[in-house]
């Protein structure tokens, strides 16, 4: 799989998931999700002026990749918690491209943003570290993918960090050219 394009995670939510995980490979998911929110940071900071243009009129800009990524966040932060807190709960799925035209990504002030990602990602990696072999197993019912566990989730979101990082570096380089 080209890394530049993701499997559709609704009409193809199996390749989506193995797609992700392959960005991971062995890598550890709590180093990975450690360094991310230094990376977007630095991306943004060169980004600078450029940070808001889009390479197609149909791609993410950076901010927009910055966006999808802190609102990932916000959803995986539900997700871990209801994993951990119910039994088998509901996980609804949300479309990407929705979210990142109507809450006004393109609009964003980075700052906020990176400040969101880097504090959310703190307390989710805080919960991990303190769950337990037990509730890592544990599942929710992914609306479009069926079970998923806090261990899977969490695996999910560092390959799902190199992704849209490898997209926003690419939005950047294009709008270089």
């Amino acid at each position: 799989m080209n890394e530049a394009r993701s499997p559709d995670p609704v009409d193809e939510p199996k390749a989506y998931q193995e797609h992700l995980l392959g960005l991971l490979g062995r890598d550890d998911p709590a180093e990975v999700q450690a360094g991310t929110p230094a990376a977007w940071r630095a991306l943004v900071e060169e980004a600078d002026d450029r940070l808001r243009e889009r390479p197609e009129p149909d791609e993410w800009s950076v901010l927009e990749c910055l966006g999808h990524a802190a609102d990932a966040e916000i959803v995986y932060s539900g997700r871990y918690r209801w994993i951990v807190a119910h039994d088998e709960p509901p996980l609804i799925g949300y479309d990407q491209a929705l979210w990142v035209r109507r809450l006004h990504h393109r609009d964003d002030d980075p700052d906020r943003l990176l400040a969101l990602l880097a504090t959310l990602r703190e307390a989710n990696l805080d919960f991990w570290n303190r769950s337990t072999p037990q509730e890592r197993e544990r599942v929710g019912l992914h609306s479009e993918r069926g079970p998923e566990s806090l261990d899977l989730s969490f695996r999910l979101i560092a390959g799902h960090d190199r992704f849209h990082l490898a997209q926003g570096r690419r939005a950047l380089d294009a709008v270089k050219a």
